[in-house]
């Protein structure tokens, strides 16, 4: 990942990710995964992505975005 880009865009988030960039749509939509939402444009911290790979590295198992989503927001 681009070190030096603190946001992405939903399909540099997903090419990142290995998604379709309508699965991270649908995702983002249904609040199953941290965006922002600036005007109508979303954008994903990239930053976000790494907290979720270091989470599921520290923990030793996958790590459901929706999950993280709803733990960050508590």
């Amino acid at each position: 990942m681009d070190s030096d880009k603190r946001f992405l865009t939903v399909r540099e988030a997903a090419r990142e990710l290995g998604l379709s960039v309508m699965t991270l749509y649908r995702r983002i939509n249904a609040n199953q995964f941290p965006a922002l939402r600036i005007g109508s444009r979303l954008v994903v911290e990239a930053a976000v992505i790494d907290r979720m790979a270091r989470e599921a590295v520290r923990l030793g198992r996958v790590v459901d975005a929706a999950d993280f989503v709803a733990k960050t927001a508590a």
